[in-house]
């Protein structure tokens, strides 16, 4: 038996599975949260202690009393402060949380973009880093800076409670923008800068590597018999990848949920990649291209909160679909700032609306538009080296089959669906078979995935005309936010 468990940021999720990889028993936990004029906290004790309410439930419904590994995923950046008596001296600081905003400019003053990137992979100093909060501890909360014995991530602390074992794979240590991505090893000149030396950090390890065995008390506190392996796994997005059966290049792994992020294995080397999110791959000696649109999802649940409150997704999708063809534009760039330009000003427009135009006509341009945030971010892929030949959808936008089909339309791209929804859990659960010798590879275990829909691309030379109007919109409502005259755009 294995278990994946995902350590998400909405809710713990843990799955079991048996070795041919059928889905046993999938239980959820929702995660609560302190929030405060941008601080965002959790307790990060109680964290684990839900994660193991979960398991024990599981294990127990299923009369389950030997398991022989779990492996990790889920969020990264969270960051857990750890006291020499190996407890939490505070609540663990979510990525979500923003306090870092000052810290964040006094870094970029010492670091240019350039060399952030040539480094990290990440483009931009963040409040999301965990790099930005421990400079914010030393200036405002002295007495957790001074008696920190280590900073871990989520992640980390979760296997260190469970094995006692300080680890940080690189998968995960990517996103505390203190580790080096090309070079493996933590960033010495970040960790001067931030006051901290690699004796406050876990020891960096590859991904998907076993940590070591469920503490004794734990394990009987579970009704578990035996050694039960506990493996580091890897980032949520990348577990996706495995269990999605993305393992080469080639492949793009699309998640389309609030934010639509899009996962794929880069050329190697790849060190002089520029203008691209690059992070440490789930095996070794890989790099995997993460761009991330944060204006992804959330623009259709935006537009139906607010235009089409009480009609279901299935409706629009069905009304939405008798207007294809139309001309309305949308500009998704309603939340953060998106890749591929990282521009904090630009904002959501409609263009082109008529008075024939309803609320469908506008969440059809919506769906569109989110489209062309994909096809921009793929071009720039490709032009980083990697041509993809197959997108796999996952998160809720794969429920729909309209955004597939325009998806596949507007990216000249067949876009595949899993059957397996919950494809983190599953990769994880993968992680833990393939390190146990179940599975030989993760080769073998992506060509046992199975599909229940494949959409080909319906060549559609209206949606490339709208492609090249979605690109000069945007480049319009650039000049204008610069004060550009209107006339000479014209």
């Amino acid at each position: 038996m294995y278990i994946g468990i995902d350590l998400g940021s909405t809710n713990i999720k843990a799955a079991l599975y048996d070795g041919e990889m059928k889905l046993v028993s999938r239980k959820s936990f929702p995660v609560s949260y302190i929030r405060e004029q941008g601080f965002v906290e959790f307790d990060a004790k109680e964290y684990v202690n839900n994660l193991i309410k979960l398991l024990s439930e599981i294990l127990k419904e299923n009369k389950i009393e030997s398991v022989n590994e779990m492996a990790f995923t889920g969020q990264a950046e969270s960051l857990v402060v750890v006291g020499n008596d190996g407890n939490p001296l505070m609540n663990a600081i979510s990525w979500m949380d923003e306090r870092s905003v000052e810290e964040c400019a006094e870094l970029t003053k010492l670091f240019s973009k350039e060399e952030c990137e040539s480094i990290t992979g990440q483009q931009a100093v963040l409040p999301t880093w965990p790099a930005t909060k421990i400079l914010w501890l030393k200036k405002n909360k002295r007495e957790v800076y001074d008696n920190a014995k280590t900073y871990m991530l989520l992640k980390d602390y979760v296997i260190f409670a469970l094995t006692g074992k300080k680890v940080s794979d690189m998968s995960i240590a990517t996103f505390s923008f203190y580790f080096d991505i090309y070079k493996k090893c933590y960033w010495k000149k970040m960790l001067d800068a931030i006051g901290i030396g690699e004796d406050k950090l876990p020891v960096l390890c590859e991904p998907c590597t076993v940590a070591g065995v469920l503490k004794a008390d734990i394990a009987k506190m579970l009704g578990l018999s035996g050694e039960t392996k506990i493996n580091v796994g890897t980032l949520d997005h990348f577990a996706g990848m495995i269990g999605t059966g993305n393992i080469g290049e080639g492949k793009i792994t699309l998640s389309t949920g609030t934010v639509m992020a899009m996962a794929t294995f880069s050329k190697e080397p790849c060190d002089d990649i520029r203008g691209i999110a690059m992070h440490y791959g789930f095996l070794p000696d890989t790099h995997i291209m993460l761009p991330v649109a944060e204006s992804g999802g959330v623009s259709l649940e935006w537009f139906k909160n607010s235009c089409l409150k009480d009609v279901s997704f299935k409706d629009i999708d069905a009304e939405a679909e008798k207007r294809r063809g139309n001309e309305l534009l949308f500009l998704p760039y309603i939340v953060g700032t998106n890749s591929p330009e990282f521009d904090s000003r630009a904002t959501g427009v409609f263009w082109g609306l008529r008075g024939e135009h309803d609320a469908y006509d506008m969440a059809l341009a919506v769906m569109e538009g989110v489209g062309f945030l994909l096809k921009k971010n793929l071009l720039y892929i490709k032009k980083n080296g990697t041509d993809a030949k197959a997108i796999i959808a996952t998160g809720g936008g794969s429920k729909s089959a309209l955004w597939c089909q325009l998806q596949a339309d507007i990216t000249d791209i067949p876009i595949m669906v899993p059957k397996e929804k919950e494809a983190a859990c599953l990769g994880a659960a993968i992680i833990a078979a393939v390190s146990d010798g179940k599975i030989k590879s993760y080769k073998e275990a992506a060509e046992s995935i199975e599909f229940e829909k494949v959409y080909n691309p319906l060549k559609d030379k209206k949606l490339d005309g709208k492609f090249e109007k979605f690109n000069a919109l945007y480049e319009f409502s650039c000049a204008l936010k610069d004060g550009g005259d209107i006339n000479e755009q014209n």
